[in-house]
């Protein structure tokens, strides 16, 4: 079953907590957006882990160097899962993934900004993360002609495990299941509606439809 992740590019712990505590009912992973860890530190992890002890907690460092310190700090501080940007050089990667095996933990890799997707995922699989983040970013988004099918094209032809982020919406929320995805990522579909709470109740409904 593919799991829902809420990801929080929100700015504050407390708008960060009360914001999951109306949609945890309905999803299995919290994100902490990488300018919410930017602005908040630390401590904001660790305040949505308390919170939240029943939800993995998703740190979104996006590191770029310093593999083994940065997830290393990011698991202390209660996360579950932390990314390496898939484009940093393999020697973070493998600092990351061996920071997230001394504390029996995931590293995930984004591949934000990556030209070949797929030949990259295929070689962080084996630099040992648990799954490649197919994501598309804000930027992208909004350029004219973009589609979330790329993503869901690269994550079927890579043959890894993978999530997708970047568009994911109740309207494309069960293609994204269908792909095989591991995890489909909403941010803005959730944080940005009237209703936070029914907009991810939808999505878990389409999920399990």
């Amino acid at each position: 079953m593919t799991k829902l992740q809420v990801a929080l590019d929100l700015l504050t712990t407390a708008d960060a907590l009360s914001l999951t505590n109306k949609v945890a009912p309905y999803v299995d992973i919290i994100e902490l957006g990488t300018p919410l860890i930017k602005s908040e530190g630390l401590r904001v992890i660790s305040a949505i882990k308390a919170a939240h002890p029943d939800k993995e907690v998703f740190a979104d460092l996006k590191t770029a160097d310093a593999g083994f310190l940065e997830a290393d700090i990011a698991f202390t501080a209660g996360a579950d899962i932390v990314t390496v940007l898939g484009s940093a050089g393999d020697a973070t990667v493998k600092g990351a993934v061996e920071a997230g095996a001394k504390h029996g933990k995931r590293v995930a890799a984004d591949l934000i900004g990556v030209v070949n997707r797929v030949e990259r995922a295929r070689e962080l699989s084996k630099l040992g993360v648990a799954f490649v983040e197919l994501h598309a970013g804000l930027d992208e988004q909004a350029q004219p002609g973009y589609s979330i099918q790329a993503l869901l094209d690269d994550g079927e032809i890579a043959g890894v495990s993978f999530s997708i982020a970047g568009g994911v919406k109740v309207d494309t929320i069960v293609a994204v299941r269908d792909s095989g995805a591991e995890i489909a990522v909403a941010g803005g579909s959730i944080y940005s509606a009237e209703d936070p709470a029914a907009a991810a109740k939808a999505l878990k409904d389409a999920l399990s439809s």
